[in-house]
């Protein structure tokens, strides 16, 4: 490479080429260091390509000041040898990079100036908004609802499947190689023993279905990790955990498509009930899984907070949403009624519109500090006189029916002590099965049986096969709120 500078004979100097001097296409050179007798290996950066690549990679490479990094990564992927792609990740440290159409689309929704609650539970997410000034003059309400169709609910219970056939096979793959750590089961004992009485030599079995071997406090005599284990089982168990890796980044995929339609349609000021998330997993299980409530939320927080606003959180204690009408008057209900009627103003509407209704009248002193928020029920009152006609309308909804459960349930169907041993057909009223959901606020074992926290499979599966979606829809009859 030239230097620039000539000698004395008036020759230009050289000097040799470095990957500094590279100005080809961008690679990644990983050199062995300074005591290192091997060559450098050059290996080419794939940039992602298709329409609108190109904007984005001007955004994050376009500037020779910002600084990058390498990052070796590996991510499972069961189609090369040993079950792992190996990876190079070009990180860039700048901010993230937003399309010309998300910005005005933001932009748009901060121009707004609607107000907004969010009402989030198991089985949907209700968000209602008014605006801003509270005047109809200035706008109508809006009401949205998240939840699962037919379609979804169909694509769910089939990932379902596909998922307990693979842990199906692990077992059976895991007993089949660690006969000595299991015994036979029942059936198999019988088979055993009716051989022995009719003469026939014995037979060994290949698949043990019993308990495995434990001492008398059941702690297993093998531990787990020093089983033998088969190149199916790993196999197996890398597809389990590349379809758990897939749902996951689909469901937050799903979840900011959701998040900006919310916002775009309802505002950047929403406020929601400060609700522990992971106590809803103890009552209702699986169930979250499929509508991932608290995924939503902290999707929706995240599109308000790059629009210019913010997605408050306000503390059940202190505005109880759930018992007060829009009226300012107590309204106490069960969880199992899901239709909110006031006897006082006369209001009939879905319980959860009603609650998504009064958080957007839900004041904070500290808006960092969830205790700090209080209900104005003065200017609830107000909207419910101004917005009477369309507020009745608009928070109206089918109630929501029981749930209906398909094969298998959570923990919290699990059997009262008393009643074990006993059919639990003949625990229950035949009749049960037809009625609300029951009251949740009772402990999980003290539950119907109906009440599983899982759902029905309906429709058709889609032809892709993959995780389900959800989708931002109307006003719907809802199912289950279990």
């Amino acid at each position: 490479m030239p230097t620039g500078e000539v000698t004395a004979k008036g020759k230009l100097k050289t000097r040799a080429a470095t990957w500094w001097d590279h100005t080809g296409p961008l690679a990644v050179v990983f050199a062995g260091g300074a005591d290192s007798q091997r060559a450098d290996l050059a290996l080419p950066v794939r940039l992602p390509s298709g329409a609108g690549r190109w904007p984005r990679l001007l955004h994050f490479l376009n500037n020779p000041d910002t600084w990058h990094k390498v990052d070796l990564v590996r991510r499972r992927d069961t189609s090369v040898p040993g079950g792992w792609a190996y990876e190079a990740h070009l990180m860039v440290l700048t901010g993230g990079y937003a399309s010309p159409a998300t910005r005005a689309r933001r932009k748009a929704a901060a121009d707004l100036g609607r107000a907004g609650g969010i009402d989030g539970n198991v089985s949907n997410l209700s968000v209602v908004s008014f605006p801003g000034t509270f005047d109809p003059a200035d706008g109508e309400i809006q009401t949205s609802r998240v939840e699962l169709t037919a379609d979804e609910l169909a694509a769910l219970e089939k990932a379902r499947r596909n998922e307990r056939g693979r842990k199906r096979a692990l077992d059976r793959s895991r007993r089949a190689t660690n006969q000595a750590q299991y015994g036979p089961s029942n059936r198999q004992h019988d088979r055993i023993e009716r051989r022995a009485a009719a003469g026939l030599p014995a037979r060994t079995v290949q698949v043990p279905g019993g308990a495995r071997a434990a001492n008398k406090a059941g702690v297993p005599k093998q531990a787990y990790r020093r089983d033998d284990l088969s190149a199916g089982y790993r196999l197996n168990r890398d597809k389990l955990a590349e379809a758990a890796a897939a749902a996951a980044a689909a469901k937050d995929h799903r979840a900011r498509r959701i998040a900006e339609r919310i916002v775009a349609e309802h505002g950047v000021n929403l406020t929601v009930e400060d609700c522990d998330i992971r106590t809803w997993y103890r009552r209702w299980g699986k169930a979250l899984q499929a509508t991932t409530p608290g995924r939503l939320i902290t999707a929706i927080g995240r599109e308000c907070e790059k629009a210019g606003g913010r997605m408050l959180r306000a503390s059940t204690v202190t505005t109880k949403l759930s018992t007060t009408c829009m009226c300012g008057t107590e309204a106490k209900k069960t969880l199992s009624e899901r239709v909110h009627r006031c006897a006082v103003c006369g209001l009939a509407a879905d319980r959860d519109m009603v609650s998504g209704a009064l958080a957007a009248h839900v004041r904070l002193t500290d808006p960092d500090d969830p205790s700090t928020a209080g209900l104005d029920k003065v200017q609830a009152r107000n909207t419910r006189i101004l917005f009477s006609e369309g507020l009745q309308e608009a928070l109206s909804s089918q109630p929501q029916r029981g749930a209906r459960p398909n094969r298998g349930r959570t923990h919290a169907a699990a059997h009262c002590p008393e009643t074990l041993g006993r059919r639990a057909s003949a625990l229950q009223n035949p009749t049960d099965r037809y009625r609300l959901t029951p009251n949740e606020t009772r402990p999980a074992l003290m539950r119907h049986k109906a009440h599983v926290g899982t759902v029905a499979s309906v429709g058709s599966a889609p032809s892709s096969g993959g995780p389900p979606e959800q989708e931002l829809v109307g006003r719907h009859p809802l199912r289950d709120d279990s």
